[in-house]
């Protein structure tokens, strides 16, 4: 944005709608013209409720036309591409409200980070663009998850943290941070900045809370006044240009000497003329109300409030702020990660959309992969928001309030050749592209399609989840997770389509009918199924007092799943010390205190348990019955884990432990803190070889007589194979074959064979890949850049592969996760087999003893692994009680 002394006296003009162009100021030369025929199109128009069947014919960089297409224009271009989408959908490009691509790049390194700066609480002169790494390996990742434009944004150290930018995730001939831009002020792409002709918005971050506070040592009051003195030096040299404008206007030039401004604040004095689109990272009650009284003090509009876990909760407060009501930009589940979202709740989208206000789902990426951005519109979806809402919270809506709703987040006549092809339904659960265009250029070279069942094709029926979305209102955010009914008795489920049970180390099916079956009853009493079948069968039996009745409504009974892999049962709050276990002393590191053993010591994470924890129920409620957990750790050597029950109240309930010790955890990594992998291997080589001393040689002379499961934490095809060589070398020392698991195992696709042939298994964590850390780089990203998956290489190979989490929030979601894997892996695999990865699997590959003795979950109107079912209830024989929900 040039500065105001070239136009000085200019009014603020907003934006004028887009007139029709031929070609896109984007356009990049030698780009063929496509035409899709036969395409269902979603086109973002009507609040997102218009669809139809048509063709879109892509040329110059735009939308040349759409619906019936004029063929006669058709016919006389030249090298024309046509590709029949047989029916599939099509929609406008994605667009990423809330990125930091570019700014914090993948693979995370040092030379890398360039998100904040720290030289002061307000920075508004920064701008993201200055940083913004045109290698981040994450821009073609997140295109092939159909994310077209971003938002890239500073990041949440500062009040005010910067100037965003849009840009197009495409690489450009120029190849240049420049070229990326959406708009670019200067003349770049033949665009032209005309601030007599319209407006380019500018877009601005700030932030207010936890994160401003704690990197300034500060308190919230500290925050707002930085805020406040900062907007009353823009407001005087605003104030100061209008009179000098005034006076201009009048002929007074006597009285006026030089044109005031301030190089550093300008991008501010255009928040406060209404130029500039503010961000806000704002998640607490008590910020929301300070940010809108502060925008009532000074006269400006925010565009949106980001994260904002609490905005569902004071929807009103929102409406008060000046100009217009903020769109809200959020996470699906993603909460409790510290004290200022521990509130945030998965009916936030449903309760937002009903009071009016604009919803946004956003990945704040790399929190979030951006490239499973549509994953976010789909729960929300799942959990309550509309569907022409859900698919316009990641294109049309966020279009509208960056202000570039008149050439992105539509499929309209003139609009950027930004369009999608999906495999399916983009909101049915893995929903891929089969292709990407930006500005009109096919981004996918070959593009790896997976076949999808037929009724994929569909928007999901999702469940009703209307009380419970009331009960976190009337509780403000924080509703009972306790099950509705606790039946020690007799409780009937009717109408079971499915049973699966656990059979050994496998899942198998032991009740199927026709879903919709209304004669399928499984009779359960203390716990233990003791009928299933027919009707007729079943209710015959003689039962101990009034049995509860529970209508599935065609759904099934499946094993209770198992996580793994994140603090789930050691941590309530993440970022708060006094809610969690905290970390275990690292031998590596620092000197272990002899108290605790000294260079003998492991820890037990079953001595660091919490019970009751929000993310252990709301696990539980979703289907998530046991959780495994290591102590936690930043160096090689972890400790051991426990298993216990997600839904119990403490660890001397009946059931509530299920196993002490299920296995000895170490890791094997890079890190400035540790020293090299070579010297943590030796270090493990020495336990192996039985040096260890105390409490800890006991527990690795159990492993190294195969007695006690080894889980290594590593992600580097590198590292990955020194283990199997130790493995090698230990075995032939002991001549007992060593039970190896390694978790994360993001680079463990490139050597399935070997892993095989060493008889090692693997927790994939994340299930999706992403290269977060160099010892990541060489992820397998699955379709449509890659035929297959980690998952499905290793698979073929007949490694036992189970799924894990990485963070307690998301470790609900377990169930579509396997879903998801499944559906995309592009291999044929089960109902049981998918089961199986987030349950025996686990079990089988960290050790816990007794699995045929499992809980079990009921869903309501399908399978657990499906958008369109709702768990009802959990089964525990181990406990020896039915849990109804």
């Amino acid at each position: 944005m040039p500065l105001l002394e070239t136009i000085p006296c200019q009014i603020y003009l907003s934006m004028r709608p887009r007139s029709w162009i031929s070609v896109s100021d984007r356009f990049q030369a030698g780009t063929n013209p496509t035409l899709i025929t036969n395409a269902t199109i979603w086109s973002g128009r009507l609040n997102g409720l218009e669809q139809f069947t048509g063709d879109v014919l892509l040329d110059g960089g735009i939308i040349r036309d759409i619906g019936d297409i004029d063929r006669e224009f058709v016919a006389r271009l030249d090298d024309l591409v046509t590709i029949d989408a047989n029916g599939a959908w099509l929609s406008p490009g994605v667009v990423d409200m809330h990125s930091h691509l570019g700014v914090h790049s993948n693979p995370g390194l040092r030379g890398s980070s360039d998100g904040n700066s720290h030289h002061g609480p307000v920075l508004p002169w920064m701008r993201a663009l200055d940083g913004l790494n045109t290698h981040d390996d994450a821009y073609r990742l997140s295109v092939s998850g159909g994310v077209t434009t971003a938002l890239v944004l500073p990041g949440s150290a500062n009040a005010i943290g910067g100037q965003g930018l849009l840009i197009k995730l495409r690489p450009t001939t120029e190849r240049s941070p420049t070229a990326m831009t959406l708009e670019n002020p200067y003349s770049t792409n033949t665009s032209e900045y005309d601030p007599l002709h319209g407006l380019r918005w500018r877009q601005m971050k700030h932030a207010c809370g936890e994160n401003p506070d704690r990197v300034y040592s500060g308190t919230r009051m500290d925050t707002t006044w930085a805020f406040r003195q900062a907007y009353d030096k823009a407001r005087q040299i605003k104030n100061a240009q209008d009179a000098y404008c005034q006076k201009a206007s009048t002929g007074k030039w006597d009285e006026i000497k030089d044109f005031p401004e301030d190089y550093q604040w300008e991008a501010l004095v255009d928040v406060l003329r209404g130029r500039v689109k503010v961000h806000n990272h704002c998640y607490e009650t008590v910020d929301l109300d300070d940010m809108v009284r502060i925008t009532n003090e000074f006269k400006f509009s925010i565009a949106a409030f980001h994260h904002a876990h609490e905005t569902y909760l004071v929807p009103s407060t929102l409406k008060s702020a000046y100009g217009h009501p903020p769109a809200v930009a959020l996470f699906s589940t993603k909460a409790r990660y510290k004290r200022e979202s521990y509130r945030g709740s998965e009916f936030a989208p449903k309760i937002l959309s009903e009071n009016g206000l604009q919803v946004i789902m956003k990945s704040d990426h790399p929190v979030l992969d951006s490239r499973y951005l549509l994953y976010e519109a789909q729960i929300a979806h799942y959990f309550g928001l509309p569907p022409n809402l859900a698919l316009a919270a990641v294109t049309s809506t966020p279009a509208e309030v960056i202000g570039e709703d008149h050439r992105i987040g539509f499929l309209k006549r003139g609009y950027d050749a930004d369009v999608v092809l999906w495999d399916s339904h983009p909101l049915s659960l893995s929903a891929t592209p089969k292709q990407v265009w930006i500005d009109g250029i096919p981004q996918i070279k070959v593009p790896h399609v997976v076949d999808k069942p037929a009724f994929l094709q569909n928007i999901p029926k999702t469940p009703d989840f209307e009380r419970e979305a009331r009960k976190t209102l009337e509780y403000d955010g924080l509703p009972p997770l306790l099950p509705n009914h606790t039946s020690e008795g007799t409780v009937v489920f009717t109408n079971v389509s499915h049973v699966y049970a656990r059979k050994g180390d496998s899942i198998v099916e032991v009740l199927g009918l026709r879903r919709g079956h209304d004669n399928g009853i499984v009779q359960v009493q203390r716990g233990e199924i003791i009928c299933m079948g027919e009707a007729s069968t079943c209710l015959e039996l003689n039962t101990t007092g009034k049995p509860t009745f529970v209508n599935l409504q065609g759904g099934s009974i499946s094993p209770g799943l198992v996580t793994f892999g994140s603090n789930l049962g050691l941590e309530d709050i993440q970022g708060e010390p006094s809610t969690k276990d905290g970390l275990v002393p690292a031998p590596l590191i620092s000197k272990v205190p002899a108290i605790v053993g000294g260079d003998g010591a492991i820890i037990r994470a079953a001595d660091g348990l919490q019970f009751f924890t929000r993310h252990a129920l709301l696990a539980y409620r979703s289907g998530i019955t046991t959780g495994i957990v290591a102590p936690q750790s930043q160096g090689l050597l972890s400790g051991l884990s426990v298993a216990f029950s997600t839904g119990s109240e403490h660890r001397l309930k009946k059931g509530a432990v299920v196993q002490n010790v299920v296995a000895v955890h170490v890791a094997i990594s890079h890190s400035d803190n540790l020293p090299s992998v070579s010297a943590q291997v030796a270090a493990l080589r020495n336990l192996l070889l039985g040096n260890g001393e105390g409490e800890l040689g006991y527990w690795f002379e159990k492993v190294t007589k195969g007695k006690l499961s080894l889980v290594v934490d590593v992600h580097s095809a590198d590292a990955i194979a020194s283990l199997i060589e130790l493995k090698r070398e230990i075995e032939g020392t002991t001549f007992h074959p060593l039970k190896l698991t390694l978790s994360g195992a993001t680079e463990s696709y490139l050597l399935p064979s070997e892993i095989s042939d060493a008889d090692i298994g693997v927790i994939l964590r994340p299930i999706r890949s992403f290269p977060s850390s160099w010892e990541m780089k060489r992820i397998s990203p699955g379709p449509p850049l890659s035929d297959g998956t980690a998952l499905s290489t290793l698979l073929a190979h007949k490694v036992t592969v189970a799924v894990g989490a990485i963070d307690p929030s998301l470790a609900r979601l377990t169930r579509f996760d396997v879903g998801w894997a499944a559906l995309t892996a592009g291999i044929s695999v089960s109902t049981e087999e998918v089961l199986a990865l987030a349950s025996v699997n686990v079990e089988k590959l960290l050790g816990v003893s007794g699995s045929q003795s499992g809980d079990l979950v009921a869903t309501q109107s399908g399978g657990l692994l499906e958008f369109n079912s709702k768990v009802a209830a959990v089964i525990s024989s181990r406990r020896g009680l039915v849990d109804i929900f």
